[in-house]
């Protein structure tokens, strides 16, 4: 009886923990998946998720986000481009302030441009641009964000009350290596998992937050 019950329980464990292999690696898919993937239909707006700055200067991961962003707008996808992110302790500009001062530097027209200053990481950034789409009567954005966080992007997006499609950036610190990916890769599903999981985000590196 006793073997039977330790056999039992050994393939208890076994089958759990082939469950939770199966289950980080068809999200590692999915986020793999869903980085190679480009969608930019017409929309209401572009939103540039936010990333580090310093002094107002958007840092290299942001300004490849931003790239894209003066991209999508100049083939037509949507007429505003909206920058979102908070400040954080001790800094003078927002991640959103930096954001909108770099692409009016670069030519964008200020009715075109919108700057939600809110968020310290990406749900609380979604959670207020829902708000501010709700507010003008807008529904569609086109996320841009850098590819291993398009996945989770999309998901607390549509969780906030969006239409949600992710056109990720393709240029950056965040793509230059395959080590680089593949740590993000890892860092992403993580956060992914633990936000489907408890409906919490995770404020941490660049993309993961």
């Amino acid at each position: 009886m006793g073997s039977w019950a330790g056999r039992l329980v050994a393939r208890a464990v076994g089958a759990a923990l082939t469950a939770v292999l199966l289950l980080v690696a068809s999200t590692a898919l999915a986020i793999w998946w869903t980085a190679r993937q480009d969608a930019r239909p017409a929309s209401d707006a572009i939103v540039v998720l936010g990333s580090a700055q310093y002094n107002g200067v958007p840092s290299s991961i942001f300004e490849a986000r931003l790239e894209h962003a003066m991209e999508l707008f100049e083939e037509g996808v949507a007429p505003v481009v909206v920058t979102v992110g908070g400040r954080a302790e001790g800094d003078e500009f927002s991640e959103a302030q930096a954001g909108r001062q770099y692409l009016a530097d670069a030519g964008m027209p200020d009715d075109a441009l919108l700057a939600v200053e809110e968020g310290v990481d990406t749900l609380e950034s979604m959670r207020a641009v829902a708000a501010e789409f709700d507010g003008r009567g807008w529904s569609s954005a086109v996320l841009v964000t850098d590819p291993w966080h398009a996945l989770r992007a999309e998901r607390m997006a549509e969780d906030s009350g969006l239409e949600a499609t992710s056109s990720p950036t393709r240029q950056g610190p965040a793509v230059q290596t395959r080590a680089t990916q593949f740590r993000y890769i890892l860092r992403e599903t993580a956060a992914y998992l633990l936000y489907r999981a408890t409906g919490e985000s995770v404020a941490g590196a660049p993309g993961i937050g």
